[in-house]
């Protein structure tokens, strides 16, 4: 699998696609867990991305379930100089059963507890790209941002990034941590795919931010900056009957994008996903995509797309009903 380096010059080197870690230990048992990480690692991969908060809304979860069953993945596979680790702070639930409104935030004090809870359960010494998983406006960005200065001086994190997080507020916290001669955010991780909802009727998923075109001119002009997309594939809705899209997809744009999506697919013999994800590594800024999966055949299918070659003229075609 291609890889490129993330976060800057002195960020780690990391597979094209990252694997979401989300359902494991929830939705998706320990045993497919393994299974699916392994043929990950095999193929080439090797970032996984989770939280420590996955997966809390999911029936009996408290959100230790993703980053406990990767830990113990890598204790029975002695993978830690083989994988990079991605995880979160800001969004687990203070109070069992509830949600963000009782989100952990981004306090110093919170930051240093929840990093050290997060390397127990992954069972590791340091966390490859941390990242601030929603914005905590009651809190001063010096603070936060201090906390995770800490984290970077003590070899716990790495590389930082920032998601669901309005661009202007990635902007000022990136100026705040030069000011302060602190390491700041090079990775935004946002919700992106080639379908775009519609932004006056927002997403059903609480906390989730889309990338926005001023996100990607900001990208584009920042060189040491990487961006991360999740819900690329939308949860199976581009080839799944069962899986209906969201209401913030209807809209005329949706049906433009989706006849060229399959137009194309169809001509390259590839899977709509297959497409969606070759249009994200290869756009402008090139995108690195989270693909969720629940099942190793779903896995082998999206691993096609590193391969799949999206010649300039398809990609234009693709482009130009984006912008209809």
């Amino acid at each position: 699998m291609l890889r490129r380096r993330v976060g800057g010059p002195s960020g780690p080197v990391v597979s094209t696609l990252c694997l979401g870690a989300l359902p494991f230990g929830t939705t998706v048992d320990e045993k497919t867990s393994f299974a699916i990480l392994d043929r990950f690692v095999e193929a080439g991969g090797n970032l996984v991305d989770t939280a420590d908060n996955y997966a809390f809304w999911a029936p009996g979860g408290t959100g230790d379930e993703s980053e406990s069953t990767i830990g113990r993945w890598l204790a029975s596979r002695r993978r830690y100089d083989e994988v990079a680790i991605s995880t979160k702070v800001g969004a687990r639930p203070t109070i069992p059963g509830s949600g963000l409104e009782t989100a952990e935030g981004l306090s110093a004090p919170v930051i240093r507890k929840a990093a050290e809870a997060s390397l127990r359960r992954l069972g590791t010494d340091h966390i490859d790209v941390y990242w601030t998983h929603i914005e905590d406006r009651s809190v001063p960005l010096e603070e936060s941002l201090g906390a995770l200065e800490d984290l970077v001086g003590g070899g716990k994190a790495r590389v930082l990034g920032c998601s669901n997080h309005a661009t202007w507020r990635t902007e000022r916290a990136r100026a705040t941590a030069r000011a302060n001669g602190w390491t700041g955010y090079t990775c935004v991780q946002q919700r992106y795919s080639y379908l775009q909802p519609r932004f006056d009727v927002g997403l059903p998923e609480s906390g989730h931010v889309h990338v926005t075109a001023e996100l990607l001119d900001y990208v584009r002009s920042e060189p040491d900056l990487t961006l991360m997309a999740y819900s690329s594939l939308l949860s199976g809705a581009y080839t799944r009957p069962d899986k209906s899209l969201p209401t913030a997809y209807d809209h005329p744009g949706t049906r433009q994008r989706l006849t060229a999506l399959r137009e194309v697919a169809a001509e390259l013999g590839a899977t709509a996903n297959q497409v969606v994800l070759a249009w994200l590594l290869g756009g402008d800024p090139p995108v690195i995509p989270i693909v969720g999966v629940s099942s190793v055949e779903q896995l082998n299918e999206v691993l096609g797309a590193v391969e799949l070659e999206l010649p300039g003229e398809l990609r234009a075609r693709l482009d130009l009903a984006a912008q209809g």
